[in-house]
């Protein structure tokens, strides 16, 4: 594939917009891309039909999570914003907005590159003030989305963490992973890694349909034990769970059979969170593909990002049965060194449904 030659604007080695080959133009780049900071080039290619990558120069890479915020780490690198696995409840749709694109066919289809993500993380590491906490990758979009296969920016940054004495941790949909397990066991070797997959439906038709641009399930799940093979850890992000969709005892039995089977280390999983920006969109799926879910989804979660608490202990207790019934222990095997501690512990009613034959929810 000629990349080069998809350019859509111009770029300091002349390129221009016009694709040669017989190709079809590409799509003009927006007004969005107008501020868009350190701005190299923007490139559309038919390898990957419908996306723009838009590469960029990153002044910084290692990002603090504010001290105010609930996430369980503290540093995260993101070489990519926006996602090409186009996941219809993805949670971080709204910060595509921060960029003047929109949450919804934006976040999908305009990719933001860091593509001098390993170089500029490399030096910030290297300063004198840098405590060597743990960083998280995977927290916002995917760092092993197929656009990885181009760019190849993970080997880079893992060399630079492992190098610095750094603990990292990565979560993923891509099994563009397998490509670095040499690299993540050495990395292993030097400093605490801690891998994830995030895996939260085994129906397959279901997950083309809500995750088109990921790996299939059964693909995923091969990644889990090849990971174990190779002697790492690799735990499981089982989220979102989806209230109606994937939270039957039938389809949580499958799930957690099957992590089982593929050696998981452990699985963390919760219900749907529909926070603005991700709300309107997956609720646009929803009336597209189950029109008849559209009315129970707005009384369940109101005008709020949660669903009511007893449809949490719920599902908690169902999550806490197939856990037992599977062998699962404690947390997902996918843990942050420096996590901050859980709000609040098992409730009564989550220990008496742990121990309760299936009971679908009255929601």
């Amino acid at each position: 594939m000629r990349w080069n030659a998809q350019a859509l604007s111009p770029t300091s080695d002349g390129l221009s917009g016009n694709s040669d080959g017989g190709t079809p133009g590409p799509a003009p780049v927006t007004d969005a891309l107008l501020p868009l900071a350190g701005l190299v080039r923007s490139i559309s290619t038919p390898e990957f039909s419908g996306v723009t990558f838009h590469e960029v120069t990153a002044k910084s890479v290692l990002n603090k999570v504010p001290s105010g915020s609930n996430m369980p780490f503290e540093w995260t690198v993101n070489p990519y914003r926006g996602c090409s696995h186009a996941c219809v409840y993805c949670f971080a749709r709204k910060t595509h907005t921060y960029l003047d694109f929109d949450s919804g066919r934006d976040f999908d289809s305009q990719v933001v590159v860091k593509i001098n993500a390993a170089e500029v993380l490399r030096k910030e590491l290297a300063k004198p003030s840098w405590q060597r906490h743990q960083v998280a990758l995977g927290t916002n979009t995917d760092p092993y989305q197929r656009a990885e296969g181009r760019y190849a920016l993970m080997p880079g940054i893992i060399r630079a963490l492992a190098d610095s004495g750094t603990p990292f941790s990565i979560l993923t949909k891509g099994t563009l992973l397998a490509r670095d397990i040499p690299l993540l066991k050495h990395a292993a070797a030097q400093v605490p890694v801690d891998l994830g997959i995030s895996l939260a439906m085994t129906n397959s038709d279901l997950a083309e349909l809500m995750e088109p641009g990921t790996p299939s399930p059964r693909a995923r799940l091969k990644l889990i034990a090849r990971l174990r093979d190779a002697g790492l850890g690799c735990g499981v992000m089982a989220m979102p769970i989806l209230p109606w969709l994937t939270d039957s005892d039938e389809a949580l039995d499958s799930l957690f059979s099957e992590l089982a089977a593929a050696g998981a280390t452990g699985v963390t999983a919760g219900a749907l969170y529909l926070k603005p920006g991700t709300r309107e969109w997956y609720l646009k799926w929803l009336a597209a593909n189950h029109p008849e879910l559209v009315g129970r989804y707005r009384r369940l979660y109101g005008q709020g990002a949660y669903a009511p608490k007893d449809y949490r202990v719920w599902l908690s207790g169902r999550i806490i049965y197939f856990k037992a019934k599977y062998g699962f222990k404690g947390t997902s095997g996918f843990s942050h060194r420096n996590a901050k501690p859980a709000a609040s512990s098992r409730t009564d009613a989550e220990h008496q449904a742990a121990h309760t034959p299936d009971q679908q929810p009255l929601f």
